[in-house]
């Protein structure tokens, strides 16, 4: 339903103001144990107490100098974090971490230990003051709101781009939010040649101007960047994103619907303010990309096609012409550059489009996705613009047709006056549904470095099959046969079109980015780095296939051309990392010149992530370069691998923002050094110690370990047991405990602990970054199996804390935690007391074709599947009792539709069930509006304080 991660934002299932986080291990397999026994001592109860004291004072995690081998936060400010509801699927994008010296009682191995305490337990009003009125609780979340924003010493910098002056400086670009300001907007800092000792500050200068209001607010979005920033968990006023080339200084950046652009010479005698690029065309420009090879033309999406402009001279032009100017969506299916709405959400791919790296010949060439939604069924919403009555919005339910992709290219000239012309539309002279009649997706595509190919990652519709594939740029030509003819065949030109990699599984594959192709002296080869799960947990790959040559590709024949596959042919494949742990799958980072590869994972333990080096010369001695018991959650390299900007923080430590120099004497790992140069933002620890939650461990009866958080109540007494509040997500893709310190991405779970609620979060099997195998569990099962672990894992809590009253348990997610929290009432409707379903599924026949089919089969595959996971099959077991469920939902919500609500009430209704609904007739899947997002946090703790 949502990936992540990651986004101007990390991560990977997000929140509203935020973006959400992931975690997985292997389901017999717990390599974890001796780790967390070694670096945790086997914590004692009141060693947490201890750490947290002694912690106050974080201090920088500067990494180890020549040790043995062994993504973007959501601003910090109050306006900027809508409600932290989670979002189904979430990606990446990320916050995923293990400190021992944070763990509570109950090492990872620990059985049920009961700790011995009074059972006294707090009247209805949870904080023990008595119940409050609406206006009090309205008034308790507005100074919760500002305690929490106030706990970020300043806007984590995110977006980090570097560029090296003449004069030896490193000009480090990123996004952020002054302290003195409310919007997000580009900045930079300058790192001298010469090394800064550690701890020094380094200096925030503007690059724009402050009279420069770019105006791009949620409520100031054309329906298209509303969209957009949805897909992408956007949550932040301002500049969201940006482009630099950083040979010219050349910057560009979208904003109120538009593009501007500004040229940073280096020197800058003060800030600049930026041009608006000037453009033909009316709609909001999007996605911008500046030609690598020449700054002053920069390309776009708009209203569906692409478009290019001369920056110098405003010459523009429309490549494409994929819009014929239907009055309707249904007369006007075709768009080009921009990815389909199941390609956004769920592959988290945001770009159509790809710029030729160079050129040999001087023309510019432009590979671009053609999507056809001839065949996805139209839906209609409530508008979110006052002057239509319903807007239009495709979307392919589980088991119906998908959109399909066909892979174009656009070639143009520049004159000498620089006018764009000599534009023509190129396609392969076989597309890849003839060629690869089993694909469905086309998740990922680009160019090699020297732009002789284009690649191609090609997925199944049971997303079990994946297949690399590289082309030849003249494969694509102007007029292409008729390739439904029955007596033509593939011409032998169709040898230059090579599967590179394929590879299955019975489980799924997830999509990630990591892919790197490496220099190969020899033609008929090529070299590259791969990610893939196939031995359960994610690592890297160095792959060496064949390519070219007699026996290659497709063959003259007599059988229908839908029938013949491409075959790779590998010459060598070496694994460079291996484990019970995996390497993350958003970026990897390459030094060719000492053929070091750097990468973010998850080696020292589930809950953290660090960054690591391994050599391409020596597999699998990798090297740890970052500090234990912290997790690196954004880590960002220059193009040289000689500078490292790494974000990081745990769970009783606010983000840092800390820059490295790299450097080493010879290719080995083990004489990789990390000088620390200074902080964009310095670590600081929270200014109390209620912030701070608690993490456990426990071997559940499968055998797995489970990790689990509790937020304490803030007037917390021991002995005493406190009403809870399970805040539950329970789905793939996501991670909610790890040590990370999350700030306003916690902001609901600060809420309910400051009116003296226990609130509890647990990854139960399924969740994310812990392998296949264990992420596996809910295949073609969801709903059904999850709510098993996260029950006795709270009983477990209950037993071992002594803190939480089994009596007074509420359950509440968004999205997939929201369809949880619904079966929680179905099936264990004795442990939950209440239910807060905020966006729920109702049923997975009504969710989109990627995610749903992914973890559930097509429905057709899967009908006992979907029918035990279906909320409506299940009303009569909603509890008579008034006051025990609450729904709340957007109306205009296009990823899980209102329609989900509306049928759960229908048949709610017609059992004379009841329940509580909360609509926000203006909100889509994310709470945007500050107001709504306030009113949804009281109508939380005015329903909590009078029913649980």
């Amino acid at each position: 339903m949502d990936s992540s991660a990651d986004t101007v934002l990390d991560t990977g299932g997000l929140t509203v103001g935020d973006i959400l986080l992931a975690d997985h291990n292997n389901h017999h397999h717990h390599p974890h144990h001796h780790q967390l026994n070694h670096l945790h001592h086997q914590l004692q109860p009141s060693f947490i107490q201890q750490q947290q004291q002694q912690q106050q004072q974080p201090q920088p995690a500067a990494a180890p100098q020549n040790s043995g081998s062994n993504s973007e936060f959501a601003n910090c400010f109050a306006t900027a974090a809508a409600s932290c509801e989670f979002v189904i699927g979430g990606d990446d994008h990320n916050d995923r971490v293990n400190n021992a010296t944070c763990f509570a009682p109950g090492g990872p191995t620990s059985s049920s230990t009961t700790t011995t305490t009074t059972t006294t337990t707090t009247p209805n009003s949870a904080d023990g003051g008595g119940k409050k009125t609406w206006n009090e609780l309205r008034a308790a979340v507005s100074d919760l709101r500002r305690k929490v924003s106030s706990l970020s010493s300043g806007s984590v910098p995110g977006s980090i781009n570097f560029r090296s002056l003449p004069d030896g400086r490193i000009r480090i670009y990123f996004l952020s939010t002054p302290s003195n300001a409310w919007e997000r907007t580009l900045l930079y800092a300058d790192v001298a040649h010469s090394d800064h000792a550690n701890g020094y500050r380094l200096q925030w200068q503007p690059v724009l101007e402050n009279n420069f209001q770019c105006m791009s607010s949620a409520n100031q979005l054309s329906k298209e960047e509303q969209l957009l920033w949805e897909r992408k968990r956007l949550a932040t006023g301002g500049i969201t994103s940006y482009e630099i080339h950083s040979e010219g200084g050349k910057l560009v950046f979208p904003a109120a619907s538009s593009l501007y652009q500004c040229i940073d010479t280096g020197f800058m005698p003060g800030p600049l303010f930026p041009s608006e690029l000037r453009m033909s065309t009316s709609g909001a420009k999007l996605c911008p990309q500046i030609c690598p090879w020449n700054n002053a033309l920069v390309a776009y999406t708009c209203a569906g096609d692409i478009h290019v402009s001369h920056s110098i001279t405003g010459s523009s032009a429309r490549l494409t012409y994929a819009k014929k100017g239907g009055k309707s969506l249904a007369e006007d299916p075709l768009s080009a550059g921009t990815p389909s709405y199941v390609m956004q959400e769920e592959f988290t791919r945001y770009i159509g489009y790809w710029w030729q790296p160079v050129s040999p010949d001087g023309i510019y060439r432009i590979l671009y996705e053609e999507v056809d939604e001839s065949d996805v069924k139209i839906f209609s919403f409530p508008s979110s613009d006052t002057s239509q009555e319903a807007d239009e919005f495709r979307f392919p339910r589980a088991g119906t047709n998908n959109a399909r992709s066909n892979l174009k290219m656009v070639q143009f000239k520049v004159t000498d006056t620089y006018q764009i012309t000599d534009i023509e539309t190129l396609e392969l002279q076989y597309p890849l549904h003839i060629m690869f009649s089993w694909m469905e997706y086309m998740v990922r595509a680009g160019w090699t470095k020297d732009g002789k190919h284009v690649w191609v990652q090609l997925l199944d519709r049971k997303q079990q099959r994946l297949d690399l594939v590289l082309i030849l740029v003249d494969n694509f030509c102007e007029t292409p046969p008729n390739v439904y003819n029955s007596e033509n065949r593939f011409s032998p030109l169709s040898g230059s079109i090579q599967v590179i990699y394929s590879q299955k599984n019975n489980v799924w594959v997830n999509v990630n980015d990591l892919l790197y192709f490496l220099p190969s002296r020899d033609p008929a080869e090529v070299k590259f780095i791969w990610g893939s799960e196939e031995t359960n947990y994610r690592h890297l790959y160095l792959v060496t296939a064949g390519i070219g040559g007699i026996g290659n590709g497709i063959e003259d024949s007599t059988e229908k051309m839908d029938c013949l596959f491409l075959q790779p042919r590998i010459l060598s494949k070496i694994a460079l990392t291996s484990g019970n742990w995996e390497v993350l799958g958003k970026e990897i980072w390459v030094d060719e010149a000492n053929c070091i590869v750097y990468f973010v994972g998850m080696r020292e333990g589930p809950l953290e992530q660090h960054v690591y080096a391994v050599s391409l010369q020596r597999p699998l001695e990798i090297r740890l370069l970052t500090r234990p018991g912290y997790s690196y959650t954004n880590v960002y390299f220059n193009q040289e691998c000689t500078m490292m900007v790494a974000v990081y923080s745990c769970i009783n430590s606010l983000p840092a923002c800390q820059v490295f120099r790299i450097s080493h004497s010879d290719w080995t790992v083990e004489n990789i050094s990390l000088t620390p140069v200074g902080f964009l933002l310095e670590p600081s620890a929270p200014e109390s110690n209620v912030f701070i939650p608690e993490l456990f461990s426990y071997k559940i009866s499968s055998g797995d370990v489970i990790y689990s958080m509790i937020f304490k109540p803030h007037n917390y007494q021991p002995g005493v047991k406190y009403p809870t509040v399970l805040n539950v997500y329970g789905g793939p893709e996501v991670q909610l405990v790890s040590n990370t310190f999350k700030g306003m991405r916690n902001l609901r779970m600060h809420m309910l602990a400051a009116q003296g609620y226990c609130v509890v979060l647990i990854d139960s099997r399924g969740s994310h970054h812990r392998g296949l195998i264990f992420e596996s569990y809910i295949q073609g099962k969801m709903g059904t199996v999850e709510l098993d672990d996260q029950v006795e894992v709270l009983r477990w809590l209950a037993n071992t804390t002594g803190c939480i009253d089994m009596n007074r348990v509420a359950i509440h997610g968004w999205s997939y935690g929201g369809y949880l929290s619904l079966m929680g009432l179905i099936q264990y409707p004795d442990v939950f007391k209440v239910s807060i379903a905020g966006a729920p599924v109702s049923s997975w026949y009504y969710y989109d074709t990627g995610y749903t089919e992914r973890y559930m089969d097509l429905p057709q595959s899967n009908v006992s599947g979907y029918m035990a996971g279906d909320i409506l099959n299940y009303v009569n077991k909603f509890p008579d009792e008034e006051n025990r469920l609450l729904i709340i939902h957007g109306l205009i919500d296009e990823n899980v539709h209102f329609y989900h609500t509306s049928q759960l009430i229908n048949a709610l209704v017609k059992m004379g069930k009841p329940y509580q609904l909360q609509i926000y007739p203006n909100e889509r899947h994310s709470l945007r509006s500050l107001d709504a997002s306030k009113h949804y946090e009281t109508t939380l703790l005015s329903f909590l304080q009078n029913n649980l």
